[in-house]
């Protein structure tokens, strides 16, 4: 083993770990205002839900200076073992799980904590995935490849979807972007994208209407390349699993999934306006978002924040509490900091010498970027409401304890890459 490390402060990527501690922060001070009581004021008090984020950032600042300080060979060779326990405690919440909000996704630990398995799980993929991918011989060209990288991140979403938690479950597909970075044809996210768009298409729309339009459109290019035999077959099977999908999204629509997430996906797409039943929440999130207005309302001066009109307000909807007391230049800046942190790891990421430390680092920035663009999305009213935190920010130890894995064993990897790993 070859070691080439200088002082570990100089290696240590510290614009990183200074932006984990400014959202960090920023999501600790919006819990105070989000569910702020006057009979507890002090922002430490533990017996808040604000005292407990501080003592959670405390636990996870501590792990973190813990994992600078590991071996990365003993991230690296643990990584199927993380994984394995991590679907154990998954299959265990199945049985001893609590349910909260219609989900069976937490363990009871004592004392008013909970163990959310999900959580790890995002983690510990994206490790595994990371060492198979980068083991020699491996190439997501290859099927077997690609079906043992699928396996890798199924797994765990077939055993969250069983909870169910279709948040966490849809997280796992923001894996595929690292598998486009290690050769998988683009054509499968544009594939992706298209059947995205026939899904929607098909519930705002006519059926048959949707398949004469995507008829007349293979048809036409039939027309012009019909001297070409593999065109013409290619876009006679597309229509042909085209139209089966089309006729499949009405009876997935309305046997599979649950009416709350029925109704939730016909408000985003404008079919149905239910203010005060499932769609209260994001008409009462954008109404604190829009109160802000430039500067915002002040710190626990919000009005839609102190009165509890938005439900999970330090939670999933976190972000409009940062948008009523911070203003358009507050929640400009929030996000500037998640851009400037993904651009970051990105960098780290292709910086890397390690196979095994670009996969993971593409994996970090994947999980982040989905969680950020998805949870903001529901806040505003462009997602559906899925339920899944915003990261570093959003109440909760389990949430802010797998980001905190996720970021530092990168950080902690990248300080090591000049040595052979």
């Amino acid at each position: 083993m070859i070691n080439n490390q200088r002082s570990f402060f100089f290696n240590v990527d510290w614009i990183t770990v200074f932006i984990y501690l400014a959202l960090c922060t920023i999501g600790w001070f919006n819990i105070h205002a989000a569910v702020f009581d006057e009979r507890h004021p002090s922002i430490i008090d533990f017996g808040t839900n604000y005292g407990k984020q501080f003592l959670f950032i405390i636990i996870s600042m501590l792990v973190g200076a813990i994992i600078l300080l590991l071996e990365s060979r003993f991230i690296t060779a643990l990584s199927p073992g993380f994984y394995g326990i991590t679907l154990l405690l998954l299959m265990a919440v199945l049985v001893v799980g609590r349910n909260v909000g219609g989900n069976q996704a937490w363990i009871p630990i004592g004392g008013g904590f909970r163990l959310q398995p999900s959580e790890f799980s995002k983690f510990t993929t994206c490790l595994l995935l990371a060492r198979y991918l980068s083991g020699v011989n491996v190439k997501v060209t290859e099927l077997r490849s690609f079906l043992i990288a699928g396996a890798i991140i199924g797994v765990p979403m077939f055993l969250i979807m069983l909870q169910p938690d279709m948040g966490s479950t849809l997280v796992f597909l923001s894996f595929i972007f690292v598998l486009y970075r290690e050769g998988l044809s683009p054509y499968f996210l544009i594939i992706g994208a298209l059947f995205i768009a026939l899904f929607v298409s098909a519930i705002l729309y006519s059926p048959l209407a949707v398949i004469a339009v995507i008829a007349g459109l293979c048809l036409l290019i039939i027309l012009m390349f019909r001297k070409n035999k593999r065109v013409v077959i290619t876009m006679l099977t597309g229509l042909a699993i085209c139209i089966v999908f089309v006729l499949s999204v009405k009876l997935i629509y309305n046997n599979v999934l649950k009416p709350h997430q029925k109704v939730r996906i016909d408000i985003v797409l404008g079919i149905k306006s239910d203010l005060k039943g499932k769609g209260y929440n994001v008409n009462q999130s954008k109404i604190a978002i829009g109160s802000g207005k430039l500067w915002g309302k002040g710190y626990l001066n919000g009005t839609q924040t102190k009165y509890a009109f938005v439900p999970e307000q330090s939670t999933d909807f976190i972000f409009c509490t940062v948008g009523e007391e911070w203003g358009f230049a507050g929640s400009v800046v929030v996000i500037g900091l998640y851009l400037f942190l993904v651009l970051r790891i990105i960098m780290v990421a292709e910086r890397q010498r390690s196979p095994f430390s670009r996969i993971y680092g593409y994996g970090v920035a994947s999980v982040i970027f989905f969680h950020v663009m998805i949870n903001i999305g529901m806040t505003i009213g462009l997602v559906p409401v899925i339920g899944i935190p915003l990261p570093f920010i959003s109440y909760g130890g389990s949430s802010l304890l797998s980001f905190t894995l996720l970021l530092f064993v990168l950080i902690k990897l990248d300080s090591n890459r000049m040595g052979i790993v």
